[in-house]
């Protein structure tokens, strides 16, 4: 057998790439583009790029540019990293004069609709000189001249050499050669077997699989993970999606606990293979709904709690705004304090979205911020859908098409269409599930959920508002991934002591959840309660 080194590796790795669309560039050729190796950009295919896909801005707003994209402010690693993301995903803010006026622009570097008319190259042994240390990655992709993915490799037959090893270097490399780093989208370590990506800052435990090709089948074990990565992240395409719309950067206050000063804290985060997949089947189901004879339900999305879901959601909502004709994005929750805490994520994520989320503060509020012609991401709860006291149905807030409901946990407790009435000081009043309010107010609007637990097979209201299942991605699935822990239950007794008033405010609760739905579905739901009563329940003797 003969013996597999790790230059076999890189071999591998380059020829895998070279199969999806990237040119080899040896260590020798790149090295002659580049003199001075304390540089880490090859200068003239990033010229050539901005001038081709710059043609109409002056040749000097271009330089401007192009020596932009080259200078740095400081020396902040994951300062510097954002400031480039934004000029890569938004292009190069740039400003000349046209017509005796002021004009401000923006210069493109990179070119996000056509990944193929990009200049892509794979080189390895990348050789950087900096602070008097020289270091060589193993592997660098360059898109227009430009560093945005860096592999580490280590020799698969060395039983010392592992896929963490890989990572730690990495780490290594960051604080040895940091400006390498100023221009990085994704970092992969590979022990030529495993592999697994991540982000700037992710530690070990956030670097992870990517186990499709497709998004559809998942490769087995016996296929190289390595290969899977590459063929299924690192395609063009989707290399270049993933950088654009999937990757964020939050920003989270930290107080030293010595010094009580509040530190900023910037976590950049990548999209997981499950989450890519899943929102771009939602993108492309919110299409075929919001059509002008769509049925205006997009579906639903169930990946379960602690994969990632809110997250799913910001990077559903910065791409729908961007596949759509300027749509106003709805996102609704049943409790304030789940309002508040998705907003939060929003927040933290306005650069992807391209603008800021709002939340409605009432009924009058949410009116107004619906008013505009388009655009916007506005947050809500159920309630404010809810009718004045007396009517029966919520007024037109808005008949626009350009409307996408994204419900936060899709189940019918939120979402009943059915009526019910019930005795009042005027007489008989009829109310409706929340479903019908919605419809009420936003007749046009398309419809999507998210939710991280399954929909009850008996649960008609859901399918109703919001069609079919888009993406499951489910709790053995995360375990196994790593996005989440293992849960292990205990079996225990509990007893309950339930006073009458209690009970009574739980019968109206389950009578609250059927809303709508058939007398049998309902005697099913007080049947499972009268059998856990019966179980648990306990009296004082």
């Amino acid at each position: 057998m003969n013996k597999i080194y790790e230059s076999d590796v890189e071999q591998m790795v380059i020829e895998t790439l070279e199969s999806q669309g990237y040119s080899y560039l040896t260590p020798e050729d790149q090295e002659v583009e580049r003199p001075d190796l304390s540089e880490v950009v090859l200068k003239g295919r990033l010229k050539s790029a901005i001038d081709e896909l710059n043609p109409n801005i002056p040749e000097h707003a271009r330089e401007h540019a192009f020596r932009q994209v080259l200078a740095f402010p400081n020396q902040n690693l994951i300062e510097n990293n954002e400031m480039f993301h934004r000029m890569l995903t938004e292009g190069v803010p740039v400003e000349y004069q046209k017509n005796g006026n002021t004009v401000g622009d923006s210069v493109q570097i990179v070119d996000f609709e056509n990944p193929t008319k990009n200049n892509l190259v794979v080189t390895n042994q990348f050789t950087v000189h900096q602070n008097h240390v020289i270091k060589r990655p193993d592997v660098v992709i360059l898109v227009n001249g430009l560093p945005l993915v860096v592999v580490e490799l280590k020799n698969p037959t060395d039983e010392n050499a592992t896929t963490k090893k890989a990572f730690t270097q990495l780490g290594n490399y960051k604080t040895a050669i940091p400006s390498l780093f100023f221009y990085n989208g994704l970092l992969v370590a590979s022990d030529g077997l495993d592999a697994k990506a991540g982000s700037l800052t992710a530690g070990w435990s956030r670097f992870m699989n990517w186990k499709t090709v497709d998004g559809v089948k998942e490769d087995g074990v016996t296929v190289p993970q390595i290969d899977t990565l590459i063929r299924g992240m690192l395609r063009p395409d989707i290399m270049l999606d993933l950088i654009k719309q999937f990757t964020v950067f939050e920003k989270n206050k930290k107080e030293d606990s010595k010094t009580g000063q509040i530190q900023i804290e910037i976590v950049k985060k990548i999209a997981a293979y499950h989450q890519y997949h899943a929102v771009n089947r939602a993108i492309e189901s919110t299409k075929e709904a919001a059509k002008e004879t769509g049925s205006r339900k997009a579906g639903v999305v169930w990946h379960t709690q602690g994969s990632g879901k809110s997250l799913s959601m910001v990077f559903y909502a910065g791409k729908v705004v961007l596949g759509l004709d300027n749509p106003t994005v709805v996102v609704i929750t049943d409790r304030n304090d789940l309002d508040d805490q998705l907003f939060e994520t929003f927040a933290n994520c306005k650069q992807l979205l391209r603008q800021e989320p709002v939340q409605a503060e009432s009924r009058s509020n949410l009116k107004e911020l619906l008013k505009t012609s388009g655009g916007g991401i506005v947050f809500t709860t159920i309630q404010k859908f809810a009718p004045e006291d007396g009517a029966s149905e919520h007024e037109l807030l808005t008949s626009r098409k350009n409307i996408i409901v994204v419900a936060d946990e899709a189940h019918r407790s939120q979402y009943g269409f059915g009526a019910k009435t019930r005795e009042t000081e005027n007489g008989i009043e009829t109310r409706y599930g929340n479903a019908k309010y919605l419809r009420d107010a936003l007749p046009n609007a398309s419809f999507i959920g998210f939710t991280g637990t399954p929909i009850e097979g008996e649960d008609k209201s859901t399918p109703a508002v919001f069609g079919n299942y888009i993406d499951v991605y489910d709790i053995s699935q995360a375990v196994e991934d790593g996005a989440t822990v293992r849960i292990y239950y205990e079996s225990r007794l509990a007893k309950v002591h339930l006073r009458d008033e209690e009970k009574e405010k739980l019968d109206a609760e389950v009578e609250s959840i059927t809303e709508g739905e058939e007398s049998t579905a309902k005697e099913k739901a007080k049947a499972k309660w009268t059998q856990l009563e019966a179980i648990v329940g306990h009296k004082d003797r």
